[in-house]
């Protein structure tokens, strides 16, 4: 099966109904996309789908064989951070770090619908679990990444980024 993976076109021998989380750690070692629950619920499995934030863990492959998916690998880099990955530096966002792929993923989705969310905004997209519970620094976070030149008005969005449907 043909899959474009963070721009770039990837071919997968998995059975269609493997869950894409699968595919991405096991098959394409893109380890960055997190285990979590297994049933969508927890968050730390979350990619971007043609710009929306979903669940790897229950998406099969075959729902996304003609999509643009993006991992956290595609969120920067080292030398050129996304403004949501200084902000959460900035606030101090991870402690254990393990739902930090999936929340940036699902920051960045909002983000890229919603250039100032509101707090409202922010609690109704932000459905990750963070066992730390660092909701308040994740708030923080978005609201710094969303007042930052660079996202609004510099920074294309992470879909526009990596040639995907704004």
């Amino acid at each position: 099966m043909q899959l474009n993976i963070n721009g770039q076109n990837r071919t997968s021998t998995a059975a269609p109904d493997t869950p894409l989380l699968w595919v991405l750690r096991d098959e394409l070692n893109l380890t960055g996309t997190k285990f979590g629950c297994g049933v969508a619920a927890c968050g730390a499995c979350t990619v971007h789908v043609n710009g929306q934030a979903v669940r790897s863990c229950v998406m099969p492959i075959s729902a996304v064989a003609q999509q643009k998916v993006h991992t956290i690998e595609s969120l920067g880099t080292p030398e050129q951070l996304h403004p949501l990955q200084a902000a959460w530096i900035a606030e101090q966002v991870p402690q254990c770090g393990y739902c930090q792929s999936g929340m940036l993923m699902a920051a960045a989705a909002l983000l890229d619908k919603t250039p100032h969310p509101s707090d409202a905004d922010i609690d109704a997209a932000m459905t990750n679990l963070c066992r730390c519970g660092t909701y308040q620094r994740v708030r923080a976070a978005i609201h710094r990444a969303a007042n930052t030149n660079t996202h609004t008005n510099n920074k294309p969005s992470l879909t526009a980024q990596k040639g995907g449907a704004a």
